[in-house]
Parts: C-alpha cells; sequence; structure tokens
C-alpha cells in the first residue's frame, strides 16, 4: 500500500505556475483528475490547444516534481484540450477526487479530447473480428451476455477477448475474476491487456482504485476509449479473432465515438422481454442503422424463470418480446437465455457459466449463438 497523499500532490503541484496566466496549476482550474494507485499518479493537464509547446514543458516539469514525493513510483501525465467555455476554474475544485485513469502516452499533444486525425473507422492491430455487444438500457444482463459470448468463441476454437468500454460502471474485471489485477506497461509504451479462462481482456476498471467513481465529462470519456483502442497490445498471447465490445448503455459519447473509430464486423442487442427495455433496445438499434453498422440479431435474455424445485416455467419479464421486434427491424433473433440463479453466481464468482459448467443447457445456448454470429463474419 502506498503512503502518497493526496494533499501532498496536490501542494506540489501548487508549486507550478503557468508562465501564460501567472498562476498555479491548481488553483487556475487546470490539473483534472487524480488517481493514485500503489505508486503510480496519473492527473491530466487542461490547456488551451495553441499554448500546447509551453504547456508541454510545464507538463514534463510538474512531471518532475511529483516524482520527487516521497513514495511516488511513476507519473504518468496527459494534455487535455477539454475546454471551459467560459473561462472560469471549474466549480468542483481539484480535491473533489475527480478522478483519471487510464495510461496515456506522454506526447505533446493529442491526449483526451482530442482524437487522432483518421479517414473512417479503423480496425485493432492484432484482432481479426470485432463484435459489439450493446442494450440501450442498464439492467438487462449485456455484460454476463458478453462475456459468456466471448467464451462461447473461445469453446468454438478461436482465439477470443474482451473489451469493455462501460466507463462509468466496468464489469469485466469481476466477471474476468481479475478484479485486483492491474496491467503491465511495456517498453513501447502500450500496456497488457489480461488474461484468464483464455480470454484476453482490458477494461478501465483495471485501471482504477476499487470503487472509485469515474467522474468525467464526454470528452475524457472519449480520450479514454481512444488510448484504450491505440495503447492495448490485444496479440501479445495471440492475434485475437474474435474481440467483443461491451458497450456502456445508452447511445452517446461512448458509443458514438467507438463506431467513429473502431470498425466493426457488426453489433448484437441484448435485451429483456419488457417493453420498457425493448424501447431503448431499438434506439440502439436505430444509432447503428444511422453509422452504416450491420446488426447481427437480438438475444433475449432473461427470457423466462424455471423454478428450481417445481419445474414450474415464469415469463417474469414478459416474453417474446425481443423475437417480435426482431422480426419487426428485419434481423434475426440469435436465442433466448433464461434468468437462471447459476448463470448469475457464476459471473459474480468471476467463474462465468459457460467455463463452469460447459456441459449446461446455458452453455449450448451461448455456443449456438455464437456459432450463428460466426456464420455471418
Amino acid at each position: 500500500m502506498s503512503d502518497v497523499k493526496r494533499e501532498q500532490l496536490i501542494e506540489a503541484l501548487k508549486t507550478i505556475i503557468n508562465p501564460i496566466s501567472g498562476k498555479n496549476i491548481v488553483d487556475s482550474g487546470m490539473v483534472q483528475g487524480l488517481v493514485i494507485k500503489n505508486g503510480d499518479i496519473g492527473y491530466a493537464l487542461n490547456i488551451d490547444p495553441k499554448d500546447v509547446d509551453e504547456m508541454e514543458k510545464l507538463r514534463e516539469s510538474a512531471d518532475q516534481l511529483l516524482h520527487q514525493v516521497y513514495g511516488v513510483k511513476k507519473v504518468t501525465s496527459v494534455l487535455t484540450a477539454e475546454r471551459n467555455e467560459t473561462n472560469e476554474p471549474p466549480k468542483k475544485g481539484f480535491g473533489e477526487k475527480r478522478e483519471f485513469q487510464g495510461k496515456p502516452q506522454q506526447k505533446p499533444f493529442g491526449g483526451h479530447g482530442t482524437p487522432p486525425p483518421q479517414e473512417g473507422p479503423q480496425g485493432i492491430p492484432g484482432v481479426k473480428h470485432i463484435i459489439a455487444v450493446a442494450s440501450g438500457k442498464g439492467g438487462v444482463g449485456k455484460s454476463t451476455t458478453s462475456i459468456n459470448l466471448a467464451l462461447a468463441f473461445s469453446k468454438l476454437g478461436l482465439k477470443a477477448g474482451i473489451f469493455d468500454l462501460d466507463i462509468y460502471g466496468p464489469s469485466v474485471p469481476r466477471l474476468m475474476g481479475l478484479s485486483d489485477a492491474t496491467p503491465e506497461s511495456l517498453d513501447n509504451g502500450q500496456i497488457t491487456p489480461l488474461k484468464n479462462h483464455d480470454l484476453v481482456s482490458m477494461s478501465i476498471g483495471y485501471l482504477m482504485e476499487k470503487d472509485a467513481a469515474t467522474i468525467w465529462r464526454g470528452p475524457m470519456v472519449m480520450g479514454a476509449i481512444q488510448q484504450m483502442v491505440r495503447d492495448v497490445k490485444w496479440d501479445l498471447f495471440n492475434p485475437v479473432d474474435v474481440l467483443i465490445l461491451d458497450l456502456p448503455p445508452g447511445t452517446g459519447d461512448a458509443q458514438l465515438t467507438m463506431v467513429q473509430n473502431i470498425k466493426l464486423d457488426g453489433a448484437v442487442i441484448v435485451s429483456t422481454p419488457q417493453d420498457l427495455a425493448l424501447i431503448d433496445a431499438r434506439k440502439a438499434i436505430t444509432m447503428f442503422e444511422k453509422t452504416n453498422t450491420r446488426c447481427f440479431g437480438i438475444i433475449e435474455n432473461m427470457s423466462y424463470f424455471i423454478c428450481p424445485h417445481c419445474g414450474e416455467r415464469s415469463d417474469i419479464f414478459s416474453h417474446g418480446g425481443a423475437h417480435q421486434t426482431a422480426n419487426e427491424k428485419g434481423m434475426e433473433f440469435l436465442g433466448a437465455i433464461p434468468l437462471d440463479m447459476e448463470i448469475r453466481e457464476s459471473a459474480d464468482a468471476g467463474n462465468p457459466i459457460v467455463i463452469s459448467n460447459p456441459e449446461s443447457e446455458h452453455t449450448k445456448r451461448y455456443v449456438e449463438i455464437a456459432d450463428k454470429i460466426l456464420e455471418k463474419i
């Protein structure tokens, strides 16, 4: 456990003066977000892009100063072009623990809020096929479906991975059984994916303190996604045949950044049968349609419940809604997954059902769905 105190870092940074404004970088609101993890420090400097050369020197000075604080092992910083239109310091001060996570490269510019110039979505080096799993709504079991789909592809003989794009509520570390694991830095500035169950994975959760809240605005979310795409060496162990992108709920910054920057083979929609979930699932479908992204089909999760005592079936969240929506949208209904205690318990334990009970009926359903998607790609 590191002895580095947040207050020590704040006081140190207050001694760094911005030569352009004449104010220290803390009180002027330049420093955004701070993470302290086992002696590793991360933060961002919010700047005006026209001052980038001068601010790069300022960032280097701040890094050197922080390295002198007792207990600090490594300092990672980035310049961000996230603008404050009023030119006033943020209302929430530096001491409000606005966390900055990630492992950004130390470049003169191109950090959060400044996506690198490119012509359309790009593939991810070391990855052959990329499939997004979306829901439009939270709480429908999208992450559990994503991890079991990735494991199903692995069961079909492919090298698979999962990329957790839910910046605000990352689930993959828990699902992978890697809640306490941390990526390592490579000599070329990239970071290692983490591996378990023969899957490679990356999540912002691996880079955060446990239970830390990610209090970020849109530009920082977009920048974090872009940097994880660029900085992870996905083929460290083997080239990845299929990478599952576990998207956050909704159709906001994270989803838009993903479709604009990552070349997808297609998307899979997860929904429960109830009308409220299907309303948002249709919105997710519309988003992919408008961005010219192919939808492979819909999975109905928590489709029904079988009583373990009497064997009676109950349609807790109604029945058949996802199947009907798939027909309306002219896409395939990929399959139904029941609401089952074993699926939930195995996921919570970091040992998802496809790996913990490979002969179960539930596993067979996930593999059947993966096989249908595989035929499409």
